[in-house]
């Protein structure tokens, strides 16, 4: 196996390391296990980093990794948030805006690509701010389960400062790509 041929998986198996671990970050939520959930999560935050880090620092960017990052990053957010709702921690009116904004993005990629075919998916800033702050968010769920007590005030103000940018995160993905799509139907 080449030298170039194994930096260019390694982003890969990262993201796909990610993946794998939403299964046993889910079961430990729900046998309160929250040192090992804390632990597993943030092992899939500094991970989420590190691949998008060592794919441009070695320029082995792929498109399969460019599609499987954001999958596992979704997949984590919406299982964990899901299941710290579910055991009471976290408002259901969060929940429900973190997972409707994800729901309504990939709705609208699948509508684009089904009107316009191929397309160029990028997150937005904002999209970008909305992933750090919901995973900011449950790691301070988690230290406050397993760890130490987080100042409710604290605690408040990030559950809004999410609700927040997963918000505005979501209508300017509706803005940008509602833009991408006229000028699409425009060509055809």
């Amino acid at each position: 196996m080449s030298r170039v041929f194994t930096l260019k998986v390694i982003p890969n198996l990262i993201t796909l390391l990610r993946l794998l671990l939403v299964v046993p970050v889910a079961i430990s939520i729900l046998r309160g296990e929250f040192i090992l959930t804390l632990i597993l999560f943030a092992i899939c935050s500094i991970s989420d980093g590190l691949d998008g880090y060592l794919a441009r620092r070695f320029d082995c960017a792929s498109r399969f990794g460019a599609m499987l990052d954001p999958i596992a990053d979704k997949l984590l957010l919406v299982v964990t948030f899901i299941l710290v709702t579910y055991i009471g921690v976290l408002p259901f009116w969060l929940a429900a805006v973190v997972i409707a904004r994800d729901l309504i993005i990939l709705t609208g990629a699948t509508v684009y690509r089904i009107l316009f075919g191929e397309y160029e998916f990028s997150p937005t800033i904002a999209g970008k701010f909305s992933t750090a702050f919901q995973f900011i968010l449950v790691l301070m769920v988690l230290v406050d389960l397993s760890v130490i007590d987080i100042y409710q005030l604290l605690m408040d103000g990030a559950i809004i400062l999410v609700f927040i940018v997963s918000s505005v995160s979501g209508i300017d993905y509706v803005v940008t790509w509602s833009r991408k799509a006229i000028a699409a139907s425009r060509q055809q």
